[in-house]
């Protein structure tokens, strides 16, 4: 039931459809415009933005996330920025999970520089183990 959004407030921000006066999640990690986010389609908890401040960010919302057995996944991992990846010299347009393995992606900026990248092991072993 739940929604994220970004825009050129720099936030990023997750909504409950069933009740959106306000957002459940928010998070200013970006310096300008977010202009792409993206949830992880098998791990809910994370997701990317990428922004006009030249990077792309890995993000946990488990504070807003259940498990298959109602639980809160923030037990395991903590709300924040897991990652910033700063390859790219301009914007971040885009931003998108592999459809093949969950914990790649790759990212492109406005000066056509594609870059792939791996969620980190030890976050990786934190939501599987």
């Amino acid at each position: 039931f739940h929604l994220a959004s970004a825009g050129d407030d720099a936030a990023l921000n997750i909504w409950d459809y069933r009740n959106g006066k306000e957002p459940i999640f928010t998070r200013t990690d970006h310096s300008h415009w977010v202009w792409t986010v993206r949830y992880n389609t098998y791990h809910e908890q994370l997701l990317l933005t990428g922004s006009s401040d030249a990077r792309a960010l890995l993000t946990s919302a488990a504070g807003v996330c259940d498990d298959e057995e109602g639980l809160r996944i923030s037990q395991v991992l903590e709300d924040g920025v897991l990652q910033s990846y700063e390859q790219h010299e301009d914007s971040v347009y885009c931003a998108e999970w592999s459809a093949a393995e969950p914990w790649s992606f790759a990212s492109l900026s406005y000066d056509a520089r594609l870059v792939i990248s791996r969620v980190p092991l030890h976050f990786k072993y934190k939501i599987l183990l």
